[in-house]
């Protein structure tokens, strides 16, 4: 399918990012790589403008915040942070401290605050147990944010994360779903930090994609001995559907991570959240009813949908390999990057 002018989740139209990098040697063999990076669904006031989401747990070995609620309202009403196991409370911090001075009203007037934010484990590279992420790297990231292109590979969150055995991170990728009088984009964000080298089906990817002539060569090492990881993928969307409907996109976006090679293993954190910026939920509703125009199930179109998300969240996993750089760990560790080189 076609890709967006970014190639990006900022595609979708107003979805901003914001990352904040961490690269620090502490001494000791100890460094710190790791980061936080933020995903507005639009640039206003979320909690005063909600917007549906829904989410899908593949596999639940992780630490994410605000996943209860936002499937049992079916509303994202914060930006969606990323960052290492380890510093989720601080970036949970950082997020409340933002939204709290943003809306005043916030557990005084009106009710409380559901703030999402999901992890992958660093500690291979990063010195996770320094948790040297703070509350205000996490706001920073916010405040940064932009729409536009995204660096991507090992840069915010993804500074410290690796994937099939090389250097992983942030990765992204849109595709574009036309129809009579207008188009719907699909944009994914992925955080990638799981599997072994021999599943990886990028080469494949490659050759059906028209790069024949090129293929990837992995890092020649032995096997990295690390926890199994995980994956955060987010999925945006500007098309006019429900918390139930974006249920379904995020477990699309399974589909699309298997065609990467992955198995799923045992340790890791597989976890899904879509949301859709095509109308917004008013924290304070007028009347008893509220209307919605949403696209229906049976309309071929919604097809079309799922296959952008399969597409895009292929691509934004093999994205987060192609652009991140060879990194230095702790402990002297290097994890080097793919090389993509002429057959």
């Amino acid at each position: 399918m076609k890709k967006g002018k970014w190639n990006a989740i900022t595609d979708v139209s107003n979805v901003h990012i914001g990352q904040i990098t961490l690269e620090e040697d502490l001494g000791d063999s100890e460094v710190v790589r790791t980061g936080v990076t933020a995903i507005l669904p639009h640039a206003r006031n979320i909690f005063e403008e909600k917007v549906p989401a829904a989410s899908f747990v593949l596999n639940g070995f992780g630490k994410t915040v605000g996943l209860i609620q936002v499937d049992e309202l079916g509303v994202l009403e914060s930006p969606i942070m990323l960052t290492n196991t380890f510093s989720v409370p601080q970036v949970l911090q950082g997020t409340l401290n933002y939204m709290l001075d943003q809306n005043p009203s916030i557990g005084d007037s009106t009710s409380s605050l559901n703030i999402v934010v999901g992890e992958c484990n660093d500690s291979h590279l990063n010195a996770m147990r320094e948790m040297k992420v703070t509350p205000a790297h996490a706001v920073k990231a916010i405040e940064t944010a932009q729409s536009g292109p995204i660096a991507q590979g090992a840069v915010g969150a993804g500074k410290g994360m690796i994937c099939y055995e090389a250097k992983g991170g942030i990765g992204t990728s849109s595709r574009i779903v036309p129809f009579e009088g207008g188009q719907y984009t699909v944009g994914v964000l992925t955080l990638t930090n799981f599997g072994k080298a021999s599943e990886c089906r990028i080469n494949d990817w490659l050759k059906e994609n028209g790069y024949a002539n090129q293929e990837v060569v992995f890092p020649t090492k032995e096997e990295v001995e690390k926890p199994d990881g995980s994956v955060i993928i987010v999925v945006a969307t500007d098309a006019p559907v429900n918390e139930r409907q974006l249920q379904r996109f995020a477990k699309r976006a399974a589909i699309g991570l298997g065609r990467t090679g992955t198995a799923v293993h045992n340790g890791s954190g597989d976890i899904i959240i879509a949301f859709s910026n095509s109308y917004t939920i008013p924290h304070r509703p007028e009347g008893q009813t509220e209307m919605v125009a949403i696209i229906q199930d049976q309309h071929p179109i919604i097809n079309q949908l799922f296959q952008a998300v399969v597409e895009a969240t292929e691509e934004a996993v093999y994205q987060s390999l192609l652009h991140a750089e060879t990194t230095t760990g702790r402990l002297g560790r290097v994890i080097e990057s793919i090389q993509l080189v002429k057959k």
